[in-house]
């Protein structure tokens, strides 16, 4: 999860010319960038992107060397624009002299041209897969109450950045969603966002085999890759199906290790630990326990609402609004 991609910010200009403004602006945004014109950019920074990058000096020091290494761009591949949670999103596919792969250079920024995410990077694509037809053997039910925003899931990386890693293949990270923000106020202090505090339960029955339940909360736009799963339980189903739930809240957790599980039994409550910038349920299902190793697989859940549609069995994806069925 990115901090910077989760800022809420309505639109003002006419829908009918976002897509020419965003396109003009990543354009601008890019030049700026290859001509080394980093004070400027550095000006249109909002404040959670200043305080990742931590200052002008190491800005231009990645521009310089991201350019020696690179080289000046021969091709343009692609360039395309669309909407996310309230953004504009400019997303450029070039090739350049010194590299053999294609770079993505994308750019995310509000209605007044603040910059909330930026990022230069070879060209992500989905891992492959050997479970593209798996179908879940596991009954498994939405872990939550109440509404959810799935702001990553899906199969294509551009829905879904854990789409590139062969565990997390058909991850989903969610959040809760008011008014099209995942948070009020400013957003600073994890309790200003929906989601914290919100109780999370066993999305199907089995048996608890890993648990850590000490890892500190971060500060909103911080985070903590060295224990990247923060807080978290891990179910095993049976069937090579496990179980993957990620950044809970510490010290919330209530089961241990070798607990047999009914679905639905409750596991904690949600946080902001880990490699997470702001609160939300990281949930992937893969066919080992051991992170960062297997193969993900889908996860088909069973009896939910996607936007107001009864879905039978299905994997959300981005953009839709999820919730268990049998709720108010």
């Amino acid at each position: 999860m990115f901090q910077a991609l989760l800022a809420m910010i309505a639109l003002s200009f006419p829908a009918d010319s976002q897509e020419t403004e965003a396109q003009t602006w990543g354009r601008d945004l890019t030049s700026l960038f290859y001509e080394g014109e980093v004070e400027e950019i550095w000006d249109l920074f909002s404040d959670v992107m200043r305080q990742a990058i931590g200052s002008v000096e190491q800005l231009k020091t990645f521009q310089q060397q991201t350019m020696e290494q690179f080289g000046p761009e021969s091709n343009l591949v692609s360039e395309t624009t669309n909407g996310r949670q309230g953004l504009r999103v400019y997303e450029r596919v070039v090739e350049y002299e010194n590299l053999e792969t294609e770079v993505q250079v994308q750019w995310a920024f509000d209605a007044n041209g603040v910059i909330q995410a930026f990022g230069i990077r070879p060209l992500q694509r989905e891992a492959p897969s050997q479970r593209l037809d798996y179908q879940t053997k596991a009954d498994l039910r939405l872990p939550f109450r109440g509404e959810w925003f799935v702001f990553w899931g899906g199969r294509s990386v551009q829905q879904n950045y854990h789409a590139a890693t062969p565990d997390q293949r058909f991850a989903y990270d969610l959040v809760i969603h008011h008014d099209g923000r995942s948070y009020r106020g400013e957003g600073k202090k994890n309790e200003d966002y929906h989601c914290f505090g919100v109780e999370l339960f066993a999305p199907g029955s089995g048996t608890v085999v890993a648990v850590e339940n000490s890892v500190p909360d971060n500060i909103p736009g911080e985070m903590n890759p060295r224990q990247a799963l923060g807080n978290h339980v891990v179910l095993d189903h049976g069937n090579h199906e496990y179980s993957f739930l990620a950044h809970f809240q510490q010290g919330t957790i209530v089961v241990g290790v070798g607990d047999v599980l009914e679905s639905g039994a409750l596991l904690g409550r949600c946080g902001n630990s880990g490699n997470s910038s702001e609160p939300h349920l990281h949930y992937h299902l893969q066919d080992t326990p051991r992170f960062n190793r297997g193969e993900g697989l889908p996860a088909q859940f069973q009896g939910y609402l996607a936007n107001g549609q009864l879905q039978v069995r299905g994997e959300p994806v981005q953009g839709q609004t999820v919730r268990p069925t049998g709720e108010n």
